[in-house]
């Protein structure tokens, strides 16, 4: 089949015969469930967005990953399965040998390639169903997802090659794969079997391995459930089959690596089995930089549907009971849904002593007697002394220290009574949510006497076990978990939008725009949902009066932007202080801001298209989009300046799944009749007081 290339900006808009409200996987669900199909000693995995065929003799081997929105192959040759390295010896698994040339891939190559001998060997096959990671049910407002997310598995089975046969007995190898319905994503990971009778050391290991053809190496994005700080899981290195590149050094980094950036170390005596993390690559159809975003979050609606719950919070800066329950009735009376003992609070989620745990239970019973959830805040690991015992070696002196100072190893003892103090507290007391500040980061540890880890090889992947076991936990239990980091595949809810904490010491009107670009900027990768922002009401990292809201009736103006900004956005923040109003304005006007997103929370958490980034000159605009829901957009426009704007704007309704015409109205006025352009945007007007607000509802 011959694809014909389309702009990349308008790729999405081929054939304008086309309704994109009936075409567009976007827009409507695709039809297409994935599945395996067998085709002349093939199997195919498909969903009608990608497609990934496998040959099976004389060895297993992807012979073409394919992006079906487009029409065009993605990779350029044949590659192992995986590389597999024990005890300092590397084997492919799968593959195929004789390839002449790594440009591209004819198939009728395919009769003249040979396996390897010194390669894992395929045995055979099974499909099933996806499976999960982490328990999860819908709850706090998130669409009942399917979960596990359906589509089908596929898994590949190897035994060693003889020589290694020899060395260890029967190690056997499986790759697996999984592809989903609705989203232009295959999953990969491998497990490694010692059935032999010696034990050996799984010193390194790469899980995918893709020839990326030099066109399509800026439509492929891979997600791991491992990739954190140092932890750094996707490579793009050289690949030394490509004899006939451009780059007369044969130098150019197209050779696309999913590997553990540190060991992983693992030791496996017989019968032990080792699961590596898994791989999610991502084909986009686009170079636009919305269109790209919202492939990437519809894979982790599909994937991280715990990240679709976004509860209204407050951060509450005392724990006892006054200070508590003030939060408590202040939240039920405005619609707020969630009290977090922030840092600093004095809240204690360690502690074992009877009389405080049943105290903060009755303090917890009457929140949610006034259907009120409550969390708080914890000090994980991460620039945390708990002594020379258990804490983080420095590999470089030997001696405690990390990247944080002194912190302490989650693969130690530490981490075990960690665990055990915290699932039972949480347990006694009712807890909903807890807020963990430096858990695993990409810590390496040089110690060899800790309970989890043999050395500094394995401290990376044992510490994150226990972080990914503690969470998981969590997730049984239904508590609502905040990380600073990426933790999402593996059942966190939300980390920061992303923001630097020392601005919020800014002078007020300076940290609300900024506050904003930030929103702005990190939608485009995440869901409204999957990030929170903070509010100091009270002094934050300094700052004084100038930076703070309190008291809250005298910044009435600022604290009314910082509502208007997050709840239209979508984006709940931390709002840290000892109340959320001091006075019967005050309270209207917050109780006015969490009534609009609840009214329109569908819509609200949708994704965002980026109209207008904010820039302190003109107005700015954030749009959300849902062809599903019956209110198609909302855009919410600011104008920061200190003079009336007017001017128009340019809403691109394409995701709104509109075709012809949109209804319109600003706020609560009568709606009024938009014929779309060609390419399905309007222009509005716009006029704006200084410092004003308003949004544009399409339905």
């Amino acid at each position: 089949m011959i694809s014909l290339f389309l702009a990349a900006s308008t790729l999405w808009l081929a054939c304008a015969a086309h309704d994109p409200s009936h075409s567009d996987w976007l827009i409507v669900p695709p039809k297409d469930s994935a599945r395996v199909e067998q085709h002349d000693g093939s199997l195919l995995l498909t969903n009608g967005l990608v497609s990934r065929t496998i040959r099976l003799a004389p060895n297993a081997a992807t012979i073409e990953l394919r992006n079906d929105m487009t029409g065009t192959p993605v990779i350029r040759g044949v590659k192992p399965e995986a590389l597999v390295e024990i005890d300092k010896q590397r084997y492919a698994v799968g593959g195929l040998k004789g390839q002449p040339d790594y440009a591209y891939f004819d198939p009728a190559w395919l009769a003249e390639m040979t396996c390897d001998p010194d390669a894992f060997q395929f045995t055979g096959y099974e499909t099933g169903q996806p499976t999960t990671l982490f328990d999860w049910k819908p709850k706090r407002h998130a669409p009942d997802a399917p979960w596990p997310p359906k589509g089908v598995s596929l898994t590949l089975n190897f035994k060693a090659p003889e020589k290694l046969a020899a060395q260890y007995g029967p190690v056997t190898v499986a790759v697996h794969y999984e592809i989903y319905d609705g989203i232009p994503v295959i999953a990969k990971w491998v497990s490694i079997a010692n059935t032999g009778n010696r034990e050996f050391t799984v010193s390194g290991l790469e899980c995918e391995i893709l020839a990326v053809n030099e066109e399509e190496k800026e439509r492929i994005h891979v997600e791991s459930n491992y990739n954190f700080n140092t932890m750094v899981t996707t490579a793009w290195g050289v690949d030394a089959d490509y004899s006939t590149q451009v780059n007369y050094e044969c130098q150019s980094p197209i050779l696309l690596t999913s590997r553990y950036p540190k060991g992983p170390g693992v030791l496996l005596r017989p019968g032990e089995r080792f699961d590596s993390f898994r791989t999610y690559v991502v084909l986009y159809d686009s170079y636009d930089k919305d269109r790209r975003g919202m492939i990437k979050r519809r894979m982790m609606r599909t994937l991280a549907p715990q990240s679709l719950e976004n509860p209204i919070f407050m951060h509450v800066r005392a724990s006892n009971t006054k200070a508590l329950r003030l939060a408590i009735d202040q939240c039920a009376d405005v619609g707020f849904e969630m009290v977090i003992m922030t840092f600093g609070s004095g809240f204690d989620i360690e502690s074992e002593d009877p009389a405080y745990i049943a105290q903060l239970k009755e303090d917890i019973d009457y929140a949610h007697a006034k259907g009120i959830e409550v969390g708080g805040y914890t000090l994980m690991t991460a620039s945390r002394d708990v002594g020379p015992e258990f804490n983080v070696v420095s590999p470089d002196t030997g001696k405690p220290g990390s990247m944080f100072g002194q912190s302490a190893c989650l693969a130690s003892g530490y981490g075990d009574s960690y665990a055990r103090r915290v699932l039972h507290f949480m347990d006694a007391t009712g807890l909903d949510m807890i807020e963990t500040d430096g858990p695993f980061h990409g810590d390496v540890c040089a110690s060899t006497v800790h309970a989890h880890h043999r050395g500094l090889d394995d401290s990376q992947l044992r510490q994150w076990e226990a972080c990914c076991n503690f969470y998981h936990e969590c997730r049984t239990r239904g508590i609502f978990i905040n990380t600073p980091d990426w933790y999402y595949l593996n059942g966190s809810n939300k980390c920061a939008i992303g923001y630097k904490e020392t601005n919020f010491s800014l002078p007020r009107w300076q940290q609300i725009l900024i506050a904003r670009q930030n929103i702005y900027d990190a939608t485009f990768e995440k869901t409204p949902s999957m990030g929170w922002m903070f509010v100091p009401l009270v002094q934050y990292h300094g700052g004084g009066a100038a930076a703070t809201i309190e008291p809250l009736s005298k910044h009435l103006v600022e604290y009314e932007w910082y509502l208007a900004q997050n709840f239209g956005c979508g984006v709940q923040a931390c709002y840290r202080g000892p109340r959320l109003y001091d006075a019967e304005e005050t309270r209207a006007v917050v109780k006015k801001w969490v009534s609009f997103y609840r009214k329109h929370r569908d819509i609200l958490d949708s994704d965002i298209v980026h109209v207008r980034r904010p820039d302190g000159q003109g107005v700015d605009c954030m749009m959300h989009v849902n062809a599903q829901t019956h209110e198609k957009a909302l855009a919410m426009v600011f104008n920061p300046t200190d003079r009336e704007q007017r001017t128009t704007l340019t809403l691109p309704l394409y995701y709104t799944g509109l075709t012809k015409k949109a209804s319109i109205r600003e706020q609560k006025n009568a709606p009024r009749d938009y014929k779309l352009s060609r390419d399905y945007k309007v222009t509005i007007p716009v006029s704006l007081p200084a410092k004003g607000i308003t949004w544009f509802l399409v339905e």
